[in-house]
């Protein structure tokens, strides 16, 4: 019963639906992880998918400059009318590159990068200015680059992911680890968080994108739907 949430009378299940888990987390993204300010540059990996749409308008809300990272020039246009972020570029593109000189020129690199890729991370390390901060929250794409280094003493393997301490160090960067369930400790803060969230959809301050609604005895057509990488926004299973 702690994980059951209230919905306003204006707000459909299927909006609830759409939300919950993905805007839960840019919303933790957003204000615990990194406390967002006016002004801030800021660097989105997977931004036309369904944590980087709601995630770039929240960054939009507290009024920070959003630079999108997306697969191909049909989803940029995706991240920019419903994520509305002000620029996008392409994964193939040098997006480090960009990013210092030409997003955040000024400041050399943003001020902040979500990273839910997880190879990219020694990147986006390196997209971040002086001083600035990396938010990693998830692996879409698999592990952070690592190295395999022997434990001779038990003839074991462990892994260690090649982030120098030393490079965060010398410029005085952070890296911030994200889970969401690490938030959401308890029922008040889950309906906390959740109204906030239904509120700003109330104003239309915040649009959540529903791709598609599947019956639930169709749901192996979702899950094709799905890997056709079609979908754009939350993919639905009706009961």
């Amino acid at each position: 019963m702690d994980r059951l949430v209230p919905l306003p009378d204006s707000i459909s299940f299927e909006q609830a639906a759409a939300v919950m888990l993905q805007g839960l987390t840019a919303h933790y993204l957003v204000n615990d992880s990194h406390i967002l300010k006016h002004g801030e540059t800021v660097l989105i990996h997977a931004c036309a998918g369904g944590v980087g749409l709601l995630l770039a308008q929240l960054c939009k809300l507290k009024g920070a400059k959003v630079l999108g990272i997306v697969s191909s020039p049909e989803k940029s246009e995706l991240a920019k009318t419903i994520g509305k972020a002000d620029e996008c570029i392409l994964t193939s593109d040098d997006w480090v590159k960009y990013t210092k000189e030409s997003f955040a020129a000024k400041k050399k690199g943003v001020d902040v990068v979500y990273d839910s890729v997880g190879t990219t991370l020694r990147s986006s390390i390196s997209a971040a200015r002086i001083g600035g901060h990396v938010v990693f929250y998830g692996m879409a794409n698999g592990n952070p680059e690592c190295m395999l280094r022997k434990v001779i003493l038990f003839l074991l393997t462990a892994n260690f992911v090649v982030v120098d301490p030393r490079l965060l160090m010398d410029e005085s960067k952070s890296l911030t680890g994200g889970d969401l369930w690490n938030v959401l400790t308890d029922h008040s803060e889950r309906v906390k968080r959740s109204n906030e969230l239904f509120q700003l959809i109330e104003l239309g301050k915040l649009h959540v994108e529903i791709a598609k609604s599947f019956p639930l005895k169709d749901g192996a057509q979702a899950h094709d739907y799905l890997q056709s990488r079609k979908a754009v926004g939350k993919v639905l299973l009706i009961p």
